[in-house]
Parts: structure tokens; sequence; C-alpha cells
């Protein structure tokens, strides 16, 4: 990874890490919901040591920053190899999510388990997280202001992990990563970056659930982050499928 990567990534952990201490300082989590959130914000001066993902998930610990903990049976944080060089980015916990406090766990979880195994991956060499940590009520769409309170746990986890390569599932992971507005249709694909990290954004697998002619565009991504991946990592993954 080159350095300038690094040094970026370090600063995002950095910043996430003031921002979690200056929240606990002002005693956010027992303040009014509506006061609660504090956005994410790059000018946040650098001043802590690097986080571990044990860490960050202390400093999330029981959190109350947003409505959502208000509907949540468990918080999901996120699971695979803390050193993966690929991570997987959804969009927030469903109900088996919610009820197992594991990402990924339903029938979509089962369908980006067989997403990962084609690539010549498996779960456990990977890293899986989302975007929001608790399940939007009914299964909703997370808004705005539930996105930008957990965005510096998700920042954190990636620095955290500093993997070669990110594949976002939905529109929620990709634009949240890629601040754009632009459609999933138009994002998958093809790469874009986030702090000097190729991401290759593509469907969610729940909405590949609903569509399932859609797959075959999943592939063609997977594809490309197999192709990616390689090259990056000086490794020769034997893929699945043609």
């Amino acid at each position: 990874m080159p350095e300038e990567t690094k040094q970026e990534l370090l600063e995002l952990v950095k910043a996430a890490q003031t921002l979690i201490k200056d929240t606990e300082r002002r005693g956010q989590k027992e303040a009014p919901l509506e006061k609660q959130t504090k956005p994410f914000s790059k000018d946040l001066l650098p001043v802590a040591e690097k986080l571990t993902l044990e860490e960050v998930r202390v400093q999330l610990g029981d959190c109350t920053r947003c409505k959502l903990h208000l509907h949540r049976t468990h918080l999901v944080f996120g699971v695979g190899n803390p050193k993966a060089e690929l991570i997987f980015v959804g969009e927030g916990p469903g109900r088996d999510e919610d009820l197992q406090g594991e990402p990924f766990v339903g029938a979509a979880g089962k369908l980006l388990d067989d997403i990962i195994e084609s690539i010549g991956l498996s779960r456990d060499e990977v890293y899986i997280c989302n975007v929001v940590k608790c399940r939007p009520p009914n299964n909703r769409n997370p808004e705005p202001d539930e996105i930008e309170t957990c965005q510096p746990f998700l920042f954190a986890q990636i620095a955290c992990v500093a993997p070669k390569l990110i594949c976002t599932l939905g529109k929620f992971a990709a634009q949240t990563l890629l601040k754009v507005e632009t459609p999933i249709s138009v994002l998958r694909g093809r790469f874009s970056q986030f702090k000097g990290i190729p991401v290759m954004p593509t469907y969610h697998p729940a909405y590949l659930l609903r569509n399932p002619s859609a797959k075959k565009e999943v592939w063609q991504d997977m594809k490309q982050v197999h192709a990616e991946l390689c090259r990056l990592t000086g490794k020769n993954i034997p893929r699945k499928g043609r």
C-alpha cells in the first residue's frame, strides 16, 4: 500500500477517535436524541494514536447516538479477518443480523458467501461490515443523520483493516464512501477510490434475491474485483466460474 494512502487512513482513524472522545466528553450519550448526532469532520486534528478494531468497538459501546438504537436487538459491528485485503461494506443489518449480532447471516448473507467463494476466498478471509450498525425499523433505508452518526466508526474500521480493495454492496455503501448521489446502476462495474483504496460498487445481495437477473452483472463486477485483488497482492487466487 502506498505510503500516502497509509497516512490518509491513519488520519481517518485519528480523526474518528478524536470525534468519539469529544462525543464522550460532551456527554452526548445522555443528550436528547436530536442532539446526539455529530457529523464526521475531516478537519479534526489527528491527535490520537492508531486504533485497533477491538478499540473501535469499545469506543462504539452500547451506542445510543442516534434513534436506531431504540429498535435494535443487537448492535452489529463487523466480522472477518482484521487484516483482510478485501472489505465488503453493506448498508445495515436486517432482521436476521439484528437477532444474531453479525452482518450478512440471512438469505442475503448466504448469497454473499457464494459471491465471496466465487472469487476464491472465504468469509473468514475478508472483512464484512455495514454503514449503520443498528437495524432500521422494518428494514427501511437508513436516514442521512443515521449514516452521518455511524460514519466515523465505518471509516475507523476501514482504516484499522487497511485493505487493498473495497467492494460496496448497494447504493448507500457506495454513496457514503464515494460522497456522491449517483445511482448504483451507474456506479457499479467500474472502480472509484476511497482515500487511495480502489472501490468497486455492486448490487446488494438482497437486491439480487429480488432481481436474480442482475446476478450476471455482479459476476462481471466480481471478476474485476478478483483481477484487481490479484494484481494488488501479487497472488494467484483461483476463482470459481467463468
